[in-house]
């Protein structure tokens, strides 16, 4: 890629970001819990003052019904590295306990600047690596797949530092560069910065398994499992030394990682429960350990076919296919799912961005409609149709996509051809998927524009939410069935002589 026009992709897109930043943010003077941004702020402010061995345990100081630290370790220490600096600047911001759902002008400067400077050391250069060494696209089209990346409005609306996502990124990159216990480091870091990347953690194992028995149990095969397991082990005992000494401490700490009390779902989450909930109050009618089993069972169900085709066949595009349908999987079928767990199918889509244009910008659309409840209430419906309309600008400016709806272009040529066997008149027209695609784009904006602007009956006060989780759920559950048919039936020399693409 270009240098110069690949600076100005990303200092559009760090603009952006920065813009969208001052917009109001979550729990803004609303006591007595404030939002995520004072959960943030509170990290800072406890792993600061308290020893860390009491990080993670309840005390007079460190009351975990308010914004206890329940993610993994390396959470806790960015949050220390934060908390060092904001006292620099100003020690009122983290004083314990006073400053307790504190807000000025500044310090959402600061708060602000400390996730864009998360973006710029991890995410973005993972972003930029990723695209320049896409095979095959001229460089003009590395430079657009970036820009579309980037500019996707999810990860720039909802906490916009992914440091975790980042790393799961850097990880992807190794794997696909041949850089195994590289790539595995780098995830292992990302499941230490938060527990949801065990959304990802199926598709890493199973094609790091598959590359291990493709060379060879006894032989190579061997030696490279025994680099990865030392390397995963290495690197959790780096993120954990300070929590080793005590098995009550790993025990709290695994305790606060998976509250498993919370129940099947919270709120308005577009994934299966909650949308069977509007006809069928499973919440009601099973117990918290039927419901707990029931979404486990599913789950496996719904990862099984991915995870064994990439076991058997382990290829770099198989491995970023059975991430969008694992952690899609997770996602509408497991336990306790928050509306931005979307987000962990959005990034391992992303890459799949050159290859199948059109289905992955209608997730990606659909993935940041999904989330509208949690936007408005936070005050960024304006945000959201501004950054929404700019990436699909560039979405059909860079791709085409709405160009690129056959048969082959969708990759669906071998499962097609599979049904044609049994039901001749079979035909995907490519017609009939440009249709749907913009009825659903219809849809969305008429649901958007509906919820900022129509009062709900009085009997129903959650009726857009729900419409958006029931809209929001069946198109995930399409998405779902896409991805796992084209991961099956698309044959191993096709995805082997677009390996590393």
């Amino acid at each position: 890629m270009e240098g110069p026009v690949t600076a100005l992709s990303v200092l559009l897109a760090v603009t952006v970001r920065w813009a969208v930043s001052l917009y109001p943010y979550s729990g803004a003077r609303k006591p007595p819990m404030y939002g995520d941004y004072e959960a943030q702020r509170h990290w800072q402010e406890v792993t600061l003052n308290l020893p860390v061995k009491q990080w993670y345990f309840n005390s007079s100081d460190n009351d975990l019904l308010y914004w206890g630290l329940d993610y993994p370790p390396l959470t806790a220490y960015h949050s220390l590295l934060c908390g060092y600096i904001a006292r620099m600047i100003d020690p009122e911001w983290v004083a314990l306990t006073s400053s307790r759902g504190y807000e000025s002008h500044h310090h959402k400067l600061f708060m602000r600047a400390t996730v864009l400077v998360a973006d710029l050391m991890v995410y973005i250069p993972a972003v930029i690596l990723y695209c320049s060494h896409l095979q095959g696209p001229s460089a003009k089209r590395k430079v657009l797949s970036l820009f579309c990346i980037l500019l996707y409005p999810g990860l720039i609306l909802i906490d916009y530092g992914h440091f975790h996502l980042g790393f799961a990124l850097w990880g992807i990159i190794g794997l696909s560069c041949g850089y195994e216990a590289l790539g595995s480091l780098a995830f292992c870091f990302a499941l230490n910065y938060k527990q949801m990347e065990l959304y990802h953690a199926l598709p890493f194992f199973c094609y790091l398994l598959g590359k291990c028995i493709k060379q060879g149990i006894t032989g190579r095969g061997t030696l490279l499992l025994l680099k990865i397991g030392l390397t995963v082990i290495a690197a959790f005992s780096l993120c954990w030394i300070p929590f080793l000494t005590d098995i009550e401490q790993i025990l709290q700490v695994l305790r606060r990682l998976f509250p498993v009390g919370r129940g099947l779902f919270e709120d308005k989450v577009a994934n299966v429960w909650c949308s069977l909930s509007v006809l069928y109050k499973i919440k009601s009618v099973l117990s918290p350990e039927a419901q707990l089993r029931l979404s486990l069972a599913c789950t496996v169900l719904g990862v099984l076919p991915s995870c064994i085709k990439l076991t058997a066949h382990p290829t770099v595009r198989g491995f970023k296919l059975a991430l969008v349908t694992c952690s899609l999987s997770f996602f509408l079928f497991s336990f306790q799912v928050h509306e931005k767990s979307i987000l962990l199918v959005s990034l391992p889509a992303c890459l799949l961005l050159g290859e199948l244009p059109l289905m992955v910008t209608w997730f990606l659309l659909t993935s940041t409609f999904s989330m509208l409840p949690l936007l408005q209430k936070d005050g960024l419906l304006m945000a959201y149709v501004i950054t929404t309309l700019i990436f699909l600008l560039v979405s059909v400016a860079g791709s085409s996509f709405h160009q690129k709806s056959s048969e082959d272009s969708l990759r669906l040529r071998p499962f097609c051809s599979s049904v044609r066997r049994r039901i001749s008149w079979f035909r995907l027209h490519d017609k009939m998927v440009k249709r749907l695609f913009f009825s659903s784009v219809l849809t969305m904006a008429v649901l958007t524009v509906a919820t900022s602007s129509l009062a709900p009956p009085p009997a129903l006060p959650d009726l857009f939410p729900v419409l958006i989780s029931f809209v929001s759920c069946s198109h995930f559950l399409l998405f779902f069935f896409y991805f796992s048919i084209i991961h099956i039936w698309d044959s191993v020399d096709a995805k082997n002589k677009k390996k590393g693409s």
